[in-house]
C-alpha cells in the first residue's frame, strides 16, 4: 500500500513540475482584431515562446562573476534579441493589462522611415513578402531608442502600432509567437520572417 501511495504522490509531483515548466516556457495567446491579417486571423490561438528572448540581469552576473566585467546597462540574452521579422507578443505600453501581437520592424539604434507605405530601415528599403496590402502612410525618419523595438501589424491599413504610439520597450515583450494551434485548419508555425538587418 505504501508503494502505491508513493507512486501517486510522485505522479502528482511530476505532473505539477511539468505544468510549472510549461507555464514558465509558453503562454497561450488569442489573436484579437485584424491587424495581422491575413497571416494571423482574429480568433486564432497561439503558443508564445517565453524563453525565446530570455535574458539575465548583468548586475547579477557581475556580482557572481566579477571577472566578466559586463556592461550593467546591457542585459545578456541567452538566445539573442528579437530580430527584424519576428512576430512578438507584448504588453501594450499604454495599458500593460492588454497583450498585443505585431511584427518587429527595427531594433535599438536603427532608423525607420515610411514613404507612401514603403518601409525603409537605415535608409534601405525593407523586403516584406508578408504584406498583402499596403497603405499610403508616410513617416519621417524615427530612431529607435535603446532597449526598444519598432513594431507594426501585417495589415498596415488596419493596424494600430508603433506608428501611432512609438516603439515597445524591451521589458514589455512577453515572447515570440511560435505555433498556431486553433482552429485546426490554421495549425502550423507562426510566419516569422528572417532577413538581415540593413547595415548602419
Amino acid at each position: 500500500m505504501k508503494s502505491v501511495a508513493r507512486e501517486v504522490i510522485e505522479t502528482i509531483l511530476l505532473a505539477a513540475l511539468v505544468f510549472l515548466l510549461i507555464q514558465l516556457t509558453f503562454q497561450n495567446f488569442r489573436v484579437k482584431g485584424a491587424s495581422m491579417d491575413p497571416n494571423l486571423r482574429e480568433g486564432e490561438h497561439l503558443l508564445v515562446n517565453k524563453l525565446a528572448y530570455l535574458h539575465i540581469d548583468p548586475a547579477w552576473l557581475n556580482s557572481m562573476f566579477p571577472f566578466l566585467n559586463i556592461d550593467p546597462r546591457s542585459p545578456v540574452y541567452l538566445f539573442g534579441l528579437p530580430q527584424d521579422g519576428d512576430v512578438i507578443v507584448f504588453r501594450f505600453p499604454r495599458d500593460p493589462s492588454r497583450d498585443f501581437i505585431k511584427r518587429v520592424i527595427a531594433g535599438p539604434g536603427e532608423t525607420v522611415e515610411m514613404r507612401s507605405g514603403k518601409v525603409f530601415v537605415n535608409g534601405q528599403p525593407l523586403d516584406e513578402p508578408y504584406i498583402y496590402e499596403r497603405d499610403r502612410f508616410s513617416m519621417p525618419p524615427v530612431r529607435v531608442p535603446p532597449d526598444s523595438f519598432f513594431v507594426m501589424g501585417d495589415n498596415r491599413p488596419g493596424s494600430n502600432d508603433s506608428r501611432d504610439w512609438g516603439p515597445v520597450p524591451r521589458q514589455y515583450i512577453v515572447g515570440k509567437a511560435w505555433v498556431s494551434y486553433w482552429p485546426v485548419n490554421a495549425w502550423g508555425f507562426v510566419p516569422n520572417y528572417s532577413y538581415a538587418r540593413p547595415n548602419n
